[in-house]
């Protein structure tokens, strides 16, 4: 079918405007807007039918003329985004049912196999006109912030970015979740139980680093993407455990890291220490997250009875190297799949006495459960040292020394 049989048969659904005759037609040519090559089909129409060409001046039955608004909907743009510091920025909308159906039938009933939908030709003459009014530029793949427009309401929301930064933290003080939780009995919504504060524990390490930022920021929260985790009665120091900080909806973007980095130490020293290495990317916490790096481990163990310092030593030889039968702990049970994992003890030697224990240092695959590797668990974790023992142990105090990174390690 030629394209003026083709805008003949378009036009007898109903008058559209340039902008809609021409996106039927928008992946034919190239270096024309829409509107331009709307305005070129009419003129092509009427040579042909030999009348006189005439300016669209009637409402668009396809999208009302939602084009005719374009400067006003780019000064609702700017205004939504006030207040927010970015460099740049993308334009979205969300299409109307009707506007959307109306052009799905053209496409369909006439075979168009290279229209552009209403969508795109918004997001584009919007995002021009945004970047004419503000200076800033438009970027399809990591904007700072976007603007959705909702022609069926008027109104335009805002969407911001997160950022990101990588570290590593140290954690001093035991009796502190790696992340927020809320309150068990009343699921955060504030009860006697929890002193109406809506959390199981006052503090976290994703909270006490999370403050400053958020402050900093001028953000709405800051979530804590961790390389694992310790058990809350344990503490991370040596070498840190790895961590991206997500920083949500920021008012402000521009920010120095060592200095972010001194503000965060000072309000929570001596709780929690972070040293903070570069910006990072959501690609990243991926990364972070299906890292399965070694972990090492200082732990104090108390054994009943009488044991020697050789004993031990022997006993240990037998764990080193070795593949442990993990069931799911009975202490995490209650919020983890029941199964058995097989976790290897990479190393484990003794390293000293302290208040008549047991000091060990133990580096196992990420997922080795270490107070069950001692215990034994009931049973659960085969082989233990209890077993090899054939006495009770278990583990008084648990330090974290070392945490691989991603790409810090096979």
């Amino acid at each position: 079918m030629e394209i003026n049989e083709q805008v003949e048969k378009i036009l007898t659904y109903g008058d559209c405007c340039d902008h809609c005759l021409g996106r039927f037609f928008g992946k034919r040519s190239h270096g024309l807007s829409d509107d331009e090559r709307g305005r070129g089909l009419r003129i092509a129409r009427a040579l042909a039918l030999n009348q006189p060409y005439e300016r669209f001046s009637g409402t668009c039955w396809i999208c009302g003329n939602f084009f005719d608004a374009v400067p006003e909907w780019a000064q609702k743009v700017v205004a939504a985004m006030e207040g927010f510091e970015y460099s740049t920025f993308l334009v979205g909308c969300r299409v109307p049912p009707l506007v959307a159906e109306n052009e799905e039938m053209v496409w369909s009933d006439l075979s168009l196999g290279e229209p552009e939908p209403f969508k795109s030709e918004v997001n584009r003459e919007v995002g021009k006109a945004v970047s004419a009014l503000t200076g800033k530029t438009v970027d399809f793949k990591r904007p700072d912030i976007t603007a959705l427009l909702d022609p069926a309401t008027g109104m335009v929301d805002i969407q911001i970015s997160s950022i990101l930064f990588y570290g590593r933290y140290q954690k001093f003080e035991r009796g502190i979740p790696q992340t927020h939780w809320n309150c068990r009995a009343c699921k955060g919504a504030g009860c006697e139980k929890c002193n109406y504060t809506g959390k199981q524990y006052l503090d976290s390490v994703e909270e006490l680093i999370g403050r400053p930022v958020i402050e900093a920021f001028d953000a709405e929260d800051a979530v804590l993407h961790g390389a694992g985790r310790e058990d809350i009665d344990a503490r991370c120091v040596g070498t840190g455990r790895p961590f991206i900080l997500e920083v949500i909806a920021p008012r402000k973007r521009t920010m120095d890291l060592a200095a972010l980095e001194s503000e965060i130490n000072r309000t929570a020293e001596g709780r929690v220490s972070v040293a903070l290495s570069h910006w990072s990317d959501r690609a990243d916490v991926e990364t972070l997250k299906s890292s399965k790096a070694h972990k090492k481990y200082r732990i104090l163990v108390e054994v009943e009875g009488q044991v020697s310092a050789g004993e031990l030593a022997n006993a240990l030889k037998t764990l080193k190297g070795v593949t442990i039968q993990q069931r799911t702990p009975m202490r995490v049970a209650h919020r983890r799949a029941d199964k058995v994992r097989e976790r290897k003890v990479l190393d484990v030697e003794y390293v000293g006495e302290q208040d008549g224990k047991f000091v060990l240092e133990v580096l196992g695959e990420a997922g080795l459960y270490i107070k069950e590797l001692i215990s034994g668990d009931q049973g659960r974790t085969i082989p233990s040292l209890a077993e090899i023992l054939q006495r009770s142990a278990h583990v008084t105090s648990l330090d974290v020394v070392q945490v691989e990174g991603p790409k810090e390690g096979d």
